[in-house]
């Protein structure tokens, strides 16, 4: 491990070892999977990893939250929150993050406050703090702890700290909420939350590596790796009939390429004019 990484591990255990018990906010990506890991290395059963299964996460990453909790020997436990109930949330403004982030940190403090944990810790990391991400603000009103910011990790200090460890999802790709396809002010709903789980879970079945289905009403935009733009073609007619089962009436190949956060790019554009 460089010596770099193994300053930073040492401060992220140190951070986490201050506090009496800890829940954290665990979604299965890496980030969240990072704290998790070692809040149960270093705080054991006085740490607690909790998942929100609502219908905006896969259910491939939900299943997943239960295998690495079990190899990993963490105490975890599956929530359901409330954020599809929110008139708020389900007409996808521009600040739905801060909703769902609500709903779900509302939930954790009420499982602090019922269960005696002393506070509530996410997976953000430095390279989250120039997107746009309300959520932040929703973590701020509920006094959230960001470790992995406070011991200067980004992106790839996790990757890299996280594949010196052996964690098993050390090279996952990055997976946004499924409420993250939806251009803002496209409304959300259960039905439509299934139907783009639907059309990614093609894109992996079909063997592509990194992407997003974009939903535009009629139009899946699929965002692929350039690498795999190839592949897509070769494939055309049965990734085009496969996406079009899912109840799409078109499938559009973005040239643009797969990008996280891809429908923020107007609003940061804005916000540098502005600046």
């Amino acid at each position: 491990m460089r010596e770099e990484i193994a300053g930073k591990y040492a401060a992220l255990k140190a951070q986490l070892a201050r506090y009496e018990s800890v829940i954290v906010a665990f979604s299965g990506g890496i980030d969240s999977s990072l704290v998790a890991y070692v809040a149960a290395e270093v705080l054991q059963d006085r740490a607690l990893a909790v998942t929100s299964g609502s219908k905006s996460l896969k259910r491939s990453d939900l299943s997943l939250t239960l295998e690495l909790a079990t190899r990993w020997g963490m105490q975890h436990e599956v929530i359901v929150t409330d954020e599809l109930s929110k008139a708020d949330y389900r007409a996808n403004p521009v600040n739905r993050c801060f909703h769902c982030k609500t709903s779900l940190y509302d939930a954790l403090t009420g499982i602090c406050t019922q269960r005696g944990f002393q506070i509530i810790v996410n997976g953000t990391n430095c390279d989250d703090l120039g997107d746009h991400r309300p959520g932040l603000i929703a973590a701020e009103n509920y006094q959230v702890v960001s470790p992995l910011v406070d011991c200067g990790f980004h992106k790839s200090d996790i990757r890299e700290l996280a594949s010196a460890l052996g964690l098993e999802n050390a090279d996952k790709p990055q997976a946004a909420c499924l409420s993250s396809r939806f251009p803002y002010g496209s409304p959300i709903d259960e039905q439509r939350l299934n139907q783009v789980e639907q059309a990614e879970n093609v894109l992996a079945e079909l063997g592509f590596t990194q992407f997003r289905v974009r939903h535009h009403e009629s139009v899946a935009r699929l965002e692929l790796l350039p690498q795999e733009f190839a592949r897509a073609i070769e494939i055309h007619n049965t990734l085009q009939a496969r996406i079009r089962d899912c109840g799409y009436q078109y499938v559009a190949l973005d040239l643009g390429g797969f990008r996280s956060g891809s429908l923020n790019e107007g609003m940061i554009a804005l916000k540098e004019v502005a600046s």
